[in-house]
């Protein structure tokens, strides 16, 4: 991975553990918590394929691992993340580009319920049976919603964080290709505007209006 990827990944994952450990899981909602540190996996594997979402997967789950107050084995939350960041990768489109929220909705829905299979599984290997005492279909059902729900306020921003440290093209291109972009594909789907677009017909106007100004200044001039 580049440098680049790798400082903007250690700080995104080190702010979502901080508040998903502080703030999050002192929420006491019921059933699952929602996983800020999953949506920033799922964010930067949409935008570095499945090689670096696994590699950021598993250094994100290793740090949930260790970090206080884990009860569970070390290593059993990164080998969830790091299948479910390298799975992730894989939906990445190839040119980048995304016009619907449908697929990174999907993705999140499938990862949040994934993630919990894989780590009741896991757990079952290894004896610990917590997730049957609470019940898995609860934990599937919030876990699911909860991440959704966090979803649009966190997977654009950081897509957009972590194109534009990429010196992406799509990021710094102009406004019809970041209409086209994945995280403007998931906010202009949901609420119907078209940022983009409005934005260029802003400036089509407004140069209209420059040139019919230096005309009559001309015409004047003339007289």
């Amino acid at each position: 991975m580049r440098f680049n990827r790798m400082l903007l990944s250690v700080t995104l994952v080190v702010v979502a553990l901080v508040i998903q450990v502080s703030v999050l899981a002192r929420l006491h909602l019921p059933g699952a918590v929602p996983d800020l540190v999953l949506l920033t996996v799922l964010a930067l594997a949409l935008v570095y394929g499945h090689v670096g979402g696994a590699l950021i997967g598993f250094g994100a789950g290793l740090l949930s691992d260790l970090a206080p107050p884990a009860d569970h084995a070390a290593g059993r939350y990164a080998l969830v993340l790091c299948v479910v960041g390298y799975l992730a990768g894989l939906a990445r489109p190839e040119n980048g580009r995304l016009k619907s929220a449908t697929g990174p909705m999907a993705v999140v829905v499938a990862a949040a319920i994934g993630s919990t299979v894989l780590y009741a599984g896991v757990g079952a290997l290894v004896g610990d049976t917590a997730a049957r005492h609470v019940g898995l279909s609860s934990l599937l059902i919030t876990a699911a919603l909860y991440d959704l729900l966090l979803a649009p306020f966190v997977v654009p921003v950081l897509m957009a964080l972590a194109r534009r440290a990429e010196n992406d093209p799509l990021a710094d291109g102009g406004s019809a290709s970041k209409a086209a972009d994945v995280s403007s594909g998931w906010l202009s789907s949901g609420t119907g505007l078209r940022i983009g677009s409005q934005r260029s017909g802003l400036r089509v106007k407004a140069a209209k209006a420059r040139s019919a100004r230096a005309g009559r200044i001309k015409g004047v001039k003339r007289l």
